[in-house]
Parts: C-alpha cells; structure tokens; sequence
C-alpha cells in the first residue's frame, strides 16, 4: 500500500500552521503539513487510492490533550502516514516533569505505529540564539533525547528539528518570534519530504533583506513584542485558557488537499 494515501497530521500551533497564514484556509493558515499532503498528492495521485489528508493540530494544546484529543481520532482514520509534534507547550510552563510526558508520549506513539502507519516525530527546535527562550534550552534538549529514544524503540522516524541550523535565520520565523514564518513553513514542509524520501521539493519564498537595526529600534519591536504577544501569552496562562480553546481541527476528516 502506498504510504501516502491517507496521512494524518497531529500537534499544537507548530502543525496547525501559525505563522503562515492564509484567509481562505480554516483557521486562516495554512502551514507545513498542508503544503506537504499538497505535493504528496500531486505526485501520488495515480497510485491505487486517492489521496486523503487530515490535520487534527489544534495550537495551545498541551501533550495530555494531544494524547486524549488526536491518537484514537488519527488511528480511526487508517492512516498510512502521521507527522506528530507535541511538547513544546509543556516545556514553556513555569513547571514539568519530562519524563513522565515522555512516558504517555511513548504510549501514544506506539498506538500510531500499530496501525501500520509511517511515523514521523519531531524533536523540538534548539531556541540558543534567542534570548527570551535560551532558557528552557535544557528541558528541551531532555527532551529531544527521550524523544530519540522513543523513536528507535518504537520503530517510528525522527524529523530532527534541534538539527535544522538554518532557523537560525530569524527571517524563517513570524513576528511572534515563537511560530515559523511562510518561508519557515515552507523550509520545513521539505525537511518533511526529505525524511520521507520524496525528491521533489516546494520552492522557497525569496527572504526579505536583513534588517539594519539601531539600538533604539530594537527596544522599539521589543517593546512592541511584549505589549503584542508577550503580555496576552502570559495572561492566558494566569487566566488558565488557552488560544485553542474556541478553535477545532482545520481539517478533521480525510480531504483532498489543495
């Protein structure tokens, strides 16, 4: 069976496609997994079935309600390849205990790979070079190597994100400075393909020029940056909500992707 024909992707804001938006999409992004189901299906399209895609990635959602929400719906649709990025949204709280995320994490990756799908994980991206997510840098590379191991003993495939050097380029990243920009996605959408063994590849976006910034027009954006997106981050999570929690899954059944 082709292991294109029904691929499922499942996660938070990484998968859901923030960062790349698009008004004429559910959720009004679109993201790597959509641009890579769309190439998938334009190169398999002439196998035996037609080709399905769905993504159950719905941002905000922490490993437990990835687990809960997205593995039994994921397993029901016969899926013959799943992405699956989660984690990221627990490493970012004030308190964790990785291994036992990584312990349920295991659980569910071995649900998928029972179905007989191709299994991709991600580790997750190495923040060094930024200076308000330096410091989770060591939960997250913790993490990273769990998830390694999880990966070999389960017989799923690693999408090694910590290794992608070229994220950082901060062009490939939004305004947010936490979600990829279009060209980020579209960089990811072929690192994707890459690990799946396609050889063809989405064309990259043309970056725009590095920007020349004084002293003062850095405390300017980062003063807008926190006013923007730093103070409404951590009032949700004084308040205990979340940006999905009013958002569904953009694409909860099988479609033809386009």
């Amino acid at each position: 069976m082709d292991f294109t024909a029904r691929y499922v992707a499942l996660g938070d804001s990484f998968t859901e496609g923030l960062g790349d938006p698009d008004p004429h999409r559910p959720n009004q992004v679109r993201g790597w997994a959509d641009r890579v189901a769309q190439q998938l299906a334009g190169t398999h399209r002439d196998g035996p079935e037609a080709f399905g895609y769905a993504n159950l990635a719905v941002r905000g959602k922490l490993m437990r309600q990835i687990l809960a929400g997205q593995i039994d719906a994921a397993a029901a649709l016969n899926p013959t390849l799943v992405t699956i990025y989660a984690g990221i949204n627990d490493i970012l709280r004030p308190a964790v205990d990785i291994d036992a995320m990584v312990d349920g994490y295991s659980e569910g990756i071995g649900k998928l790979v029972a179905t007989g799908a191709r299994v991709l994980v991600f580790t997750a991206f190495d923040a060094s070079a930024s200076k308000v997510f330096a410091g989770i840098r060591g939960r997250t590379a913790v993490y990273n190597e769990l998830v390694r191991e999880v990966v070999e003993t389960r017989g799923a495939e690693l999408v090694d994100f910590w290794r992608f050097r070229e994220y950082n380029d901060w062009r490939l990243w939004g305004v947010d400075r936490m979600h990829m920009s279009t060209p980020g996605h579209t960089n990811m959408a072929n690192r994707v393909l890459e690990v799946l063994g396609e050889t063809a590849r989405i064309p990259l976006p043309d970056l725009p020029p590095m920007p020349v910034k004084t002293m003062v027009g850095m405390w300017r954006e980062n003063a807008q940056w926190t006013r923007e997106y730093v103070g409404p981050w951590v009032g949700r999570r004084l308040r205990g909500v979340s940006s999905g929690d009013k958002l569904s899954a953009r694409w909860p059944e099988l479609h033809q992707p386009g």
